[in-house]
């Protein structure tokens, strides 16, 4: 090969090179926080059974305006058996009485009684009003921070921000994971233990996964 082209040569690996590393630092620095916060709660998931929870339970109990009784009363006879969520009075309500945020969250509706679930990130809550005589209440679940933690983990009850939040991280890995490995191939003709280790990094899950997981 003649000295030009090796020049040319050098000089597109140094180019691409740099690419990498600038794509590669990039992605390593989006991710450090959720990468150590999804390393963190793996632990925590993986050892549940071991760490104990202790949820805290509060209860509240309300007794709504007459008023706003036959509202609810008057829409449930409309959405009897169906799940809609609260009139905008009954939010306004439940906001100024407990700081409770309904958002919009369908509630179960009968001719009885309608129950609002709010099921949330390391805990529970629900509110259930009498229809027949206007008495509410408010029961709040707190598993722990802990819990809190692995349900961020698993995406369980946090939102859709936090749902897009985990797309958008999961590629960043991806852009991380590959632009590392193309790295580790420009400079494994000078390091020749490179394809050794990252052939165990594949070996030793997939042969746990096929050996141990039944």
């Amino acid at each position: 090969m003649k000295q030009a082209d090796v020049s040319r040569s050098n000089a597109s690996r140094a180019v691409w090179l740099k690419q990498l590393h600038q794509w590669h630092w990039i992605s390593s620095a989006l991710c450090l926080l959720g990468m150590f916060l999804f390393a963190i709660t793996g632990l925590t998931l993986n050892h549940a059974s071991q760490i104990e929870a202790k949820p805290v339970i509060s209860r509240q109990k309300a007794q709504l305006p007459a008023p706003l009784v036959t509202e609810l009363a008057a829409y449930a006879a409309k959405h009897d058996g169906a799940n809609a969520p609260l009139p905008q009075a009954a939010e306004r309500w439940l906001k100024q009485q407990w700081s409770v945020y309904a958002d919009g969250r369908p509630a179960e509706w009968s001719h009885e009684e309608v129950y609002l679930p709010m099921p949330r990130a390391g805990g529970d809550a629900w509110v259930r009003i009498g229809l027949e005589d206007g008495a509410a209440e408010y029961e709040l679940t707190d598993r722990g921070w802990i819990s809190w933690l692995n349900d961020v983990h698993k995406g369980r009850n946090t939102g859709v921000a936090w749902f897009w939040f985990i797309d958008i991280f999961a590629g960043l890995c991806i852009v991380f994971c590959l632009t590392g490995l193309l790295i580790l191939k420009f400079h494994a003709a000078n390091r020749p233990f490179t394809w050794p280790m990252v052939g165990l990094g594949i070996l030793i899950p997939c042969a746990i996964a096929l050996l141990f997981i039944h």
